[in-house]
């Protein structure tokens, strides 16, 4: 299984987190996680409940993880295999990950596909999402999986929706001239997008738009 030490700075001063995986002891405080990651106008029914987690560690353990500082969960992180057709990328959040239940988890998946990815608020300015992401392209490289994915909210859109497009606020985002709190997190982490997702998820910060993000595995492609 997973686990591994690393060092933040914490107003300049070193401090350890580790990335492990969760488990059943770890329930309750993934869920008030979510609720502080996460509040209205986000459902609060998106947030996970026990059934989700127990299917998480019992169907593809090695995808359940979380950063732990302190004793204190800082975040954590959520994935699952599927067998990934490029030529078809549209899909929906419940489609995939069936609704967060992910029975949909493939063993024998070409990709790693991200459900979810929670860091608390008081720990947003210590990069544990970058490091819980960094853990996930291992995994892929482990597993020998061709890409990670997943779909990345746009919370920042509806500031902007009333006159950009969707695709013209990527645009916006990608040239710099606009900054998403998702999808800029994810180009600084390596991702890069695929295309549009629409009614991908119910969410009013992105008028249900993401962006499929993906990070391919430099052992598996050959691509120049």
């Amino acid at each position: 299984m997973y686990f591994h030490k690393f060092y933040f700075y914490d107003k300049q001063i070193p401090k350890i987190g580790v990335v492990r995986n969760y488990n059943q002891h770890d329930f309750d405080e993934l869920i008030s996680l979510q609720a502080e990651c996460f509040p209205p106008p986000f459902p609060s029914e998106l947030w996970w409940n026990k059934e989700q987690l127990k299917n998480h560690i019992s169907l593809f353990p090695k995808g359940a993880l979380c950063v732990e500082i302190n004793g204190e969960l800082a975040g954590s992180l959520t994935s699952l295999c599927i067998a990934y057709d490029p030529q078809h990328p549209e899909h929906t959040w419940e489609e995939v990950t069936d609704n967060g239940y992910i029975t949909t988890h493939n063993p024998n998946g070409n990709a790693l596909y991200i459900v979810d990815i929670s860091v608390r608020p008081k720990y947003r300015t210590f990069g544990i999402g970058k490091i819980m992401m960094q853990s996930m392209y291992q995994i892929v490289v482990e597993q020998k999986l061709d890409r990670l994915l997943g779909g990345g909210r746009i919370p920042g859109y509806r500031k902007h929706a009333n006159k950009l497009t969707p695709e013209h606020y990527l645009e916006k985002v990608l040239l710099g001239e606009l900054n998403d709190p998702v999808i800029s997190f994810l180009l600084k982490c390596g991702r890069t997008p695929v295309c549009l997702l629409k009614n991908y998820l119910e969410d009013k910060e992105s008028l249900n738009h993401a962006v499929l993000m993906e990070w391919k595995n430099p052992f598996q492609h050959k691509e120049r």
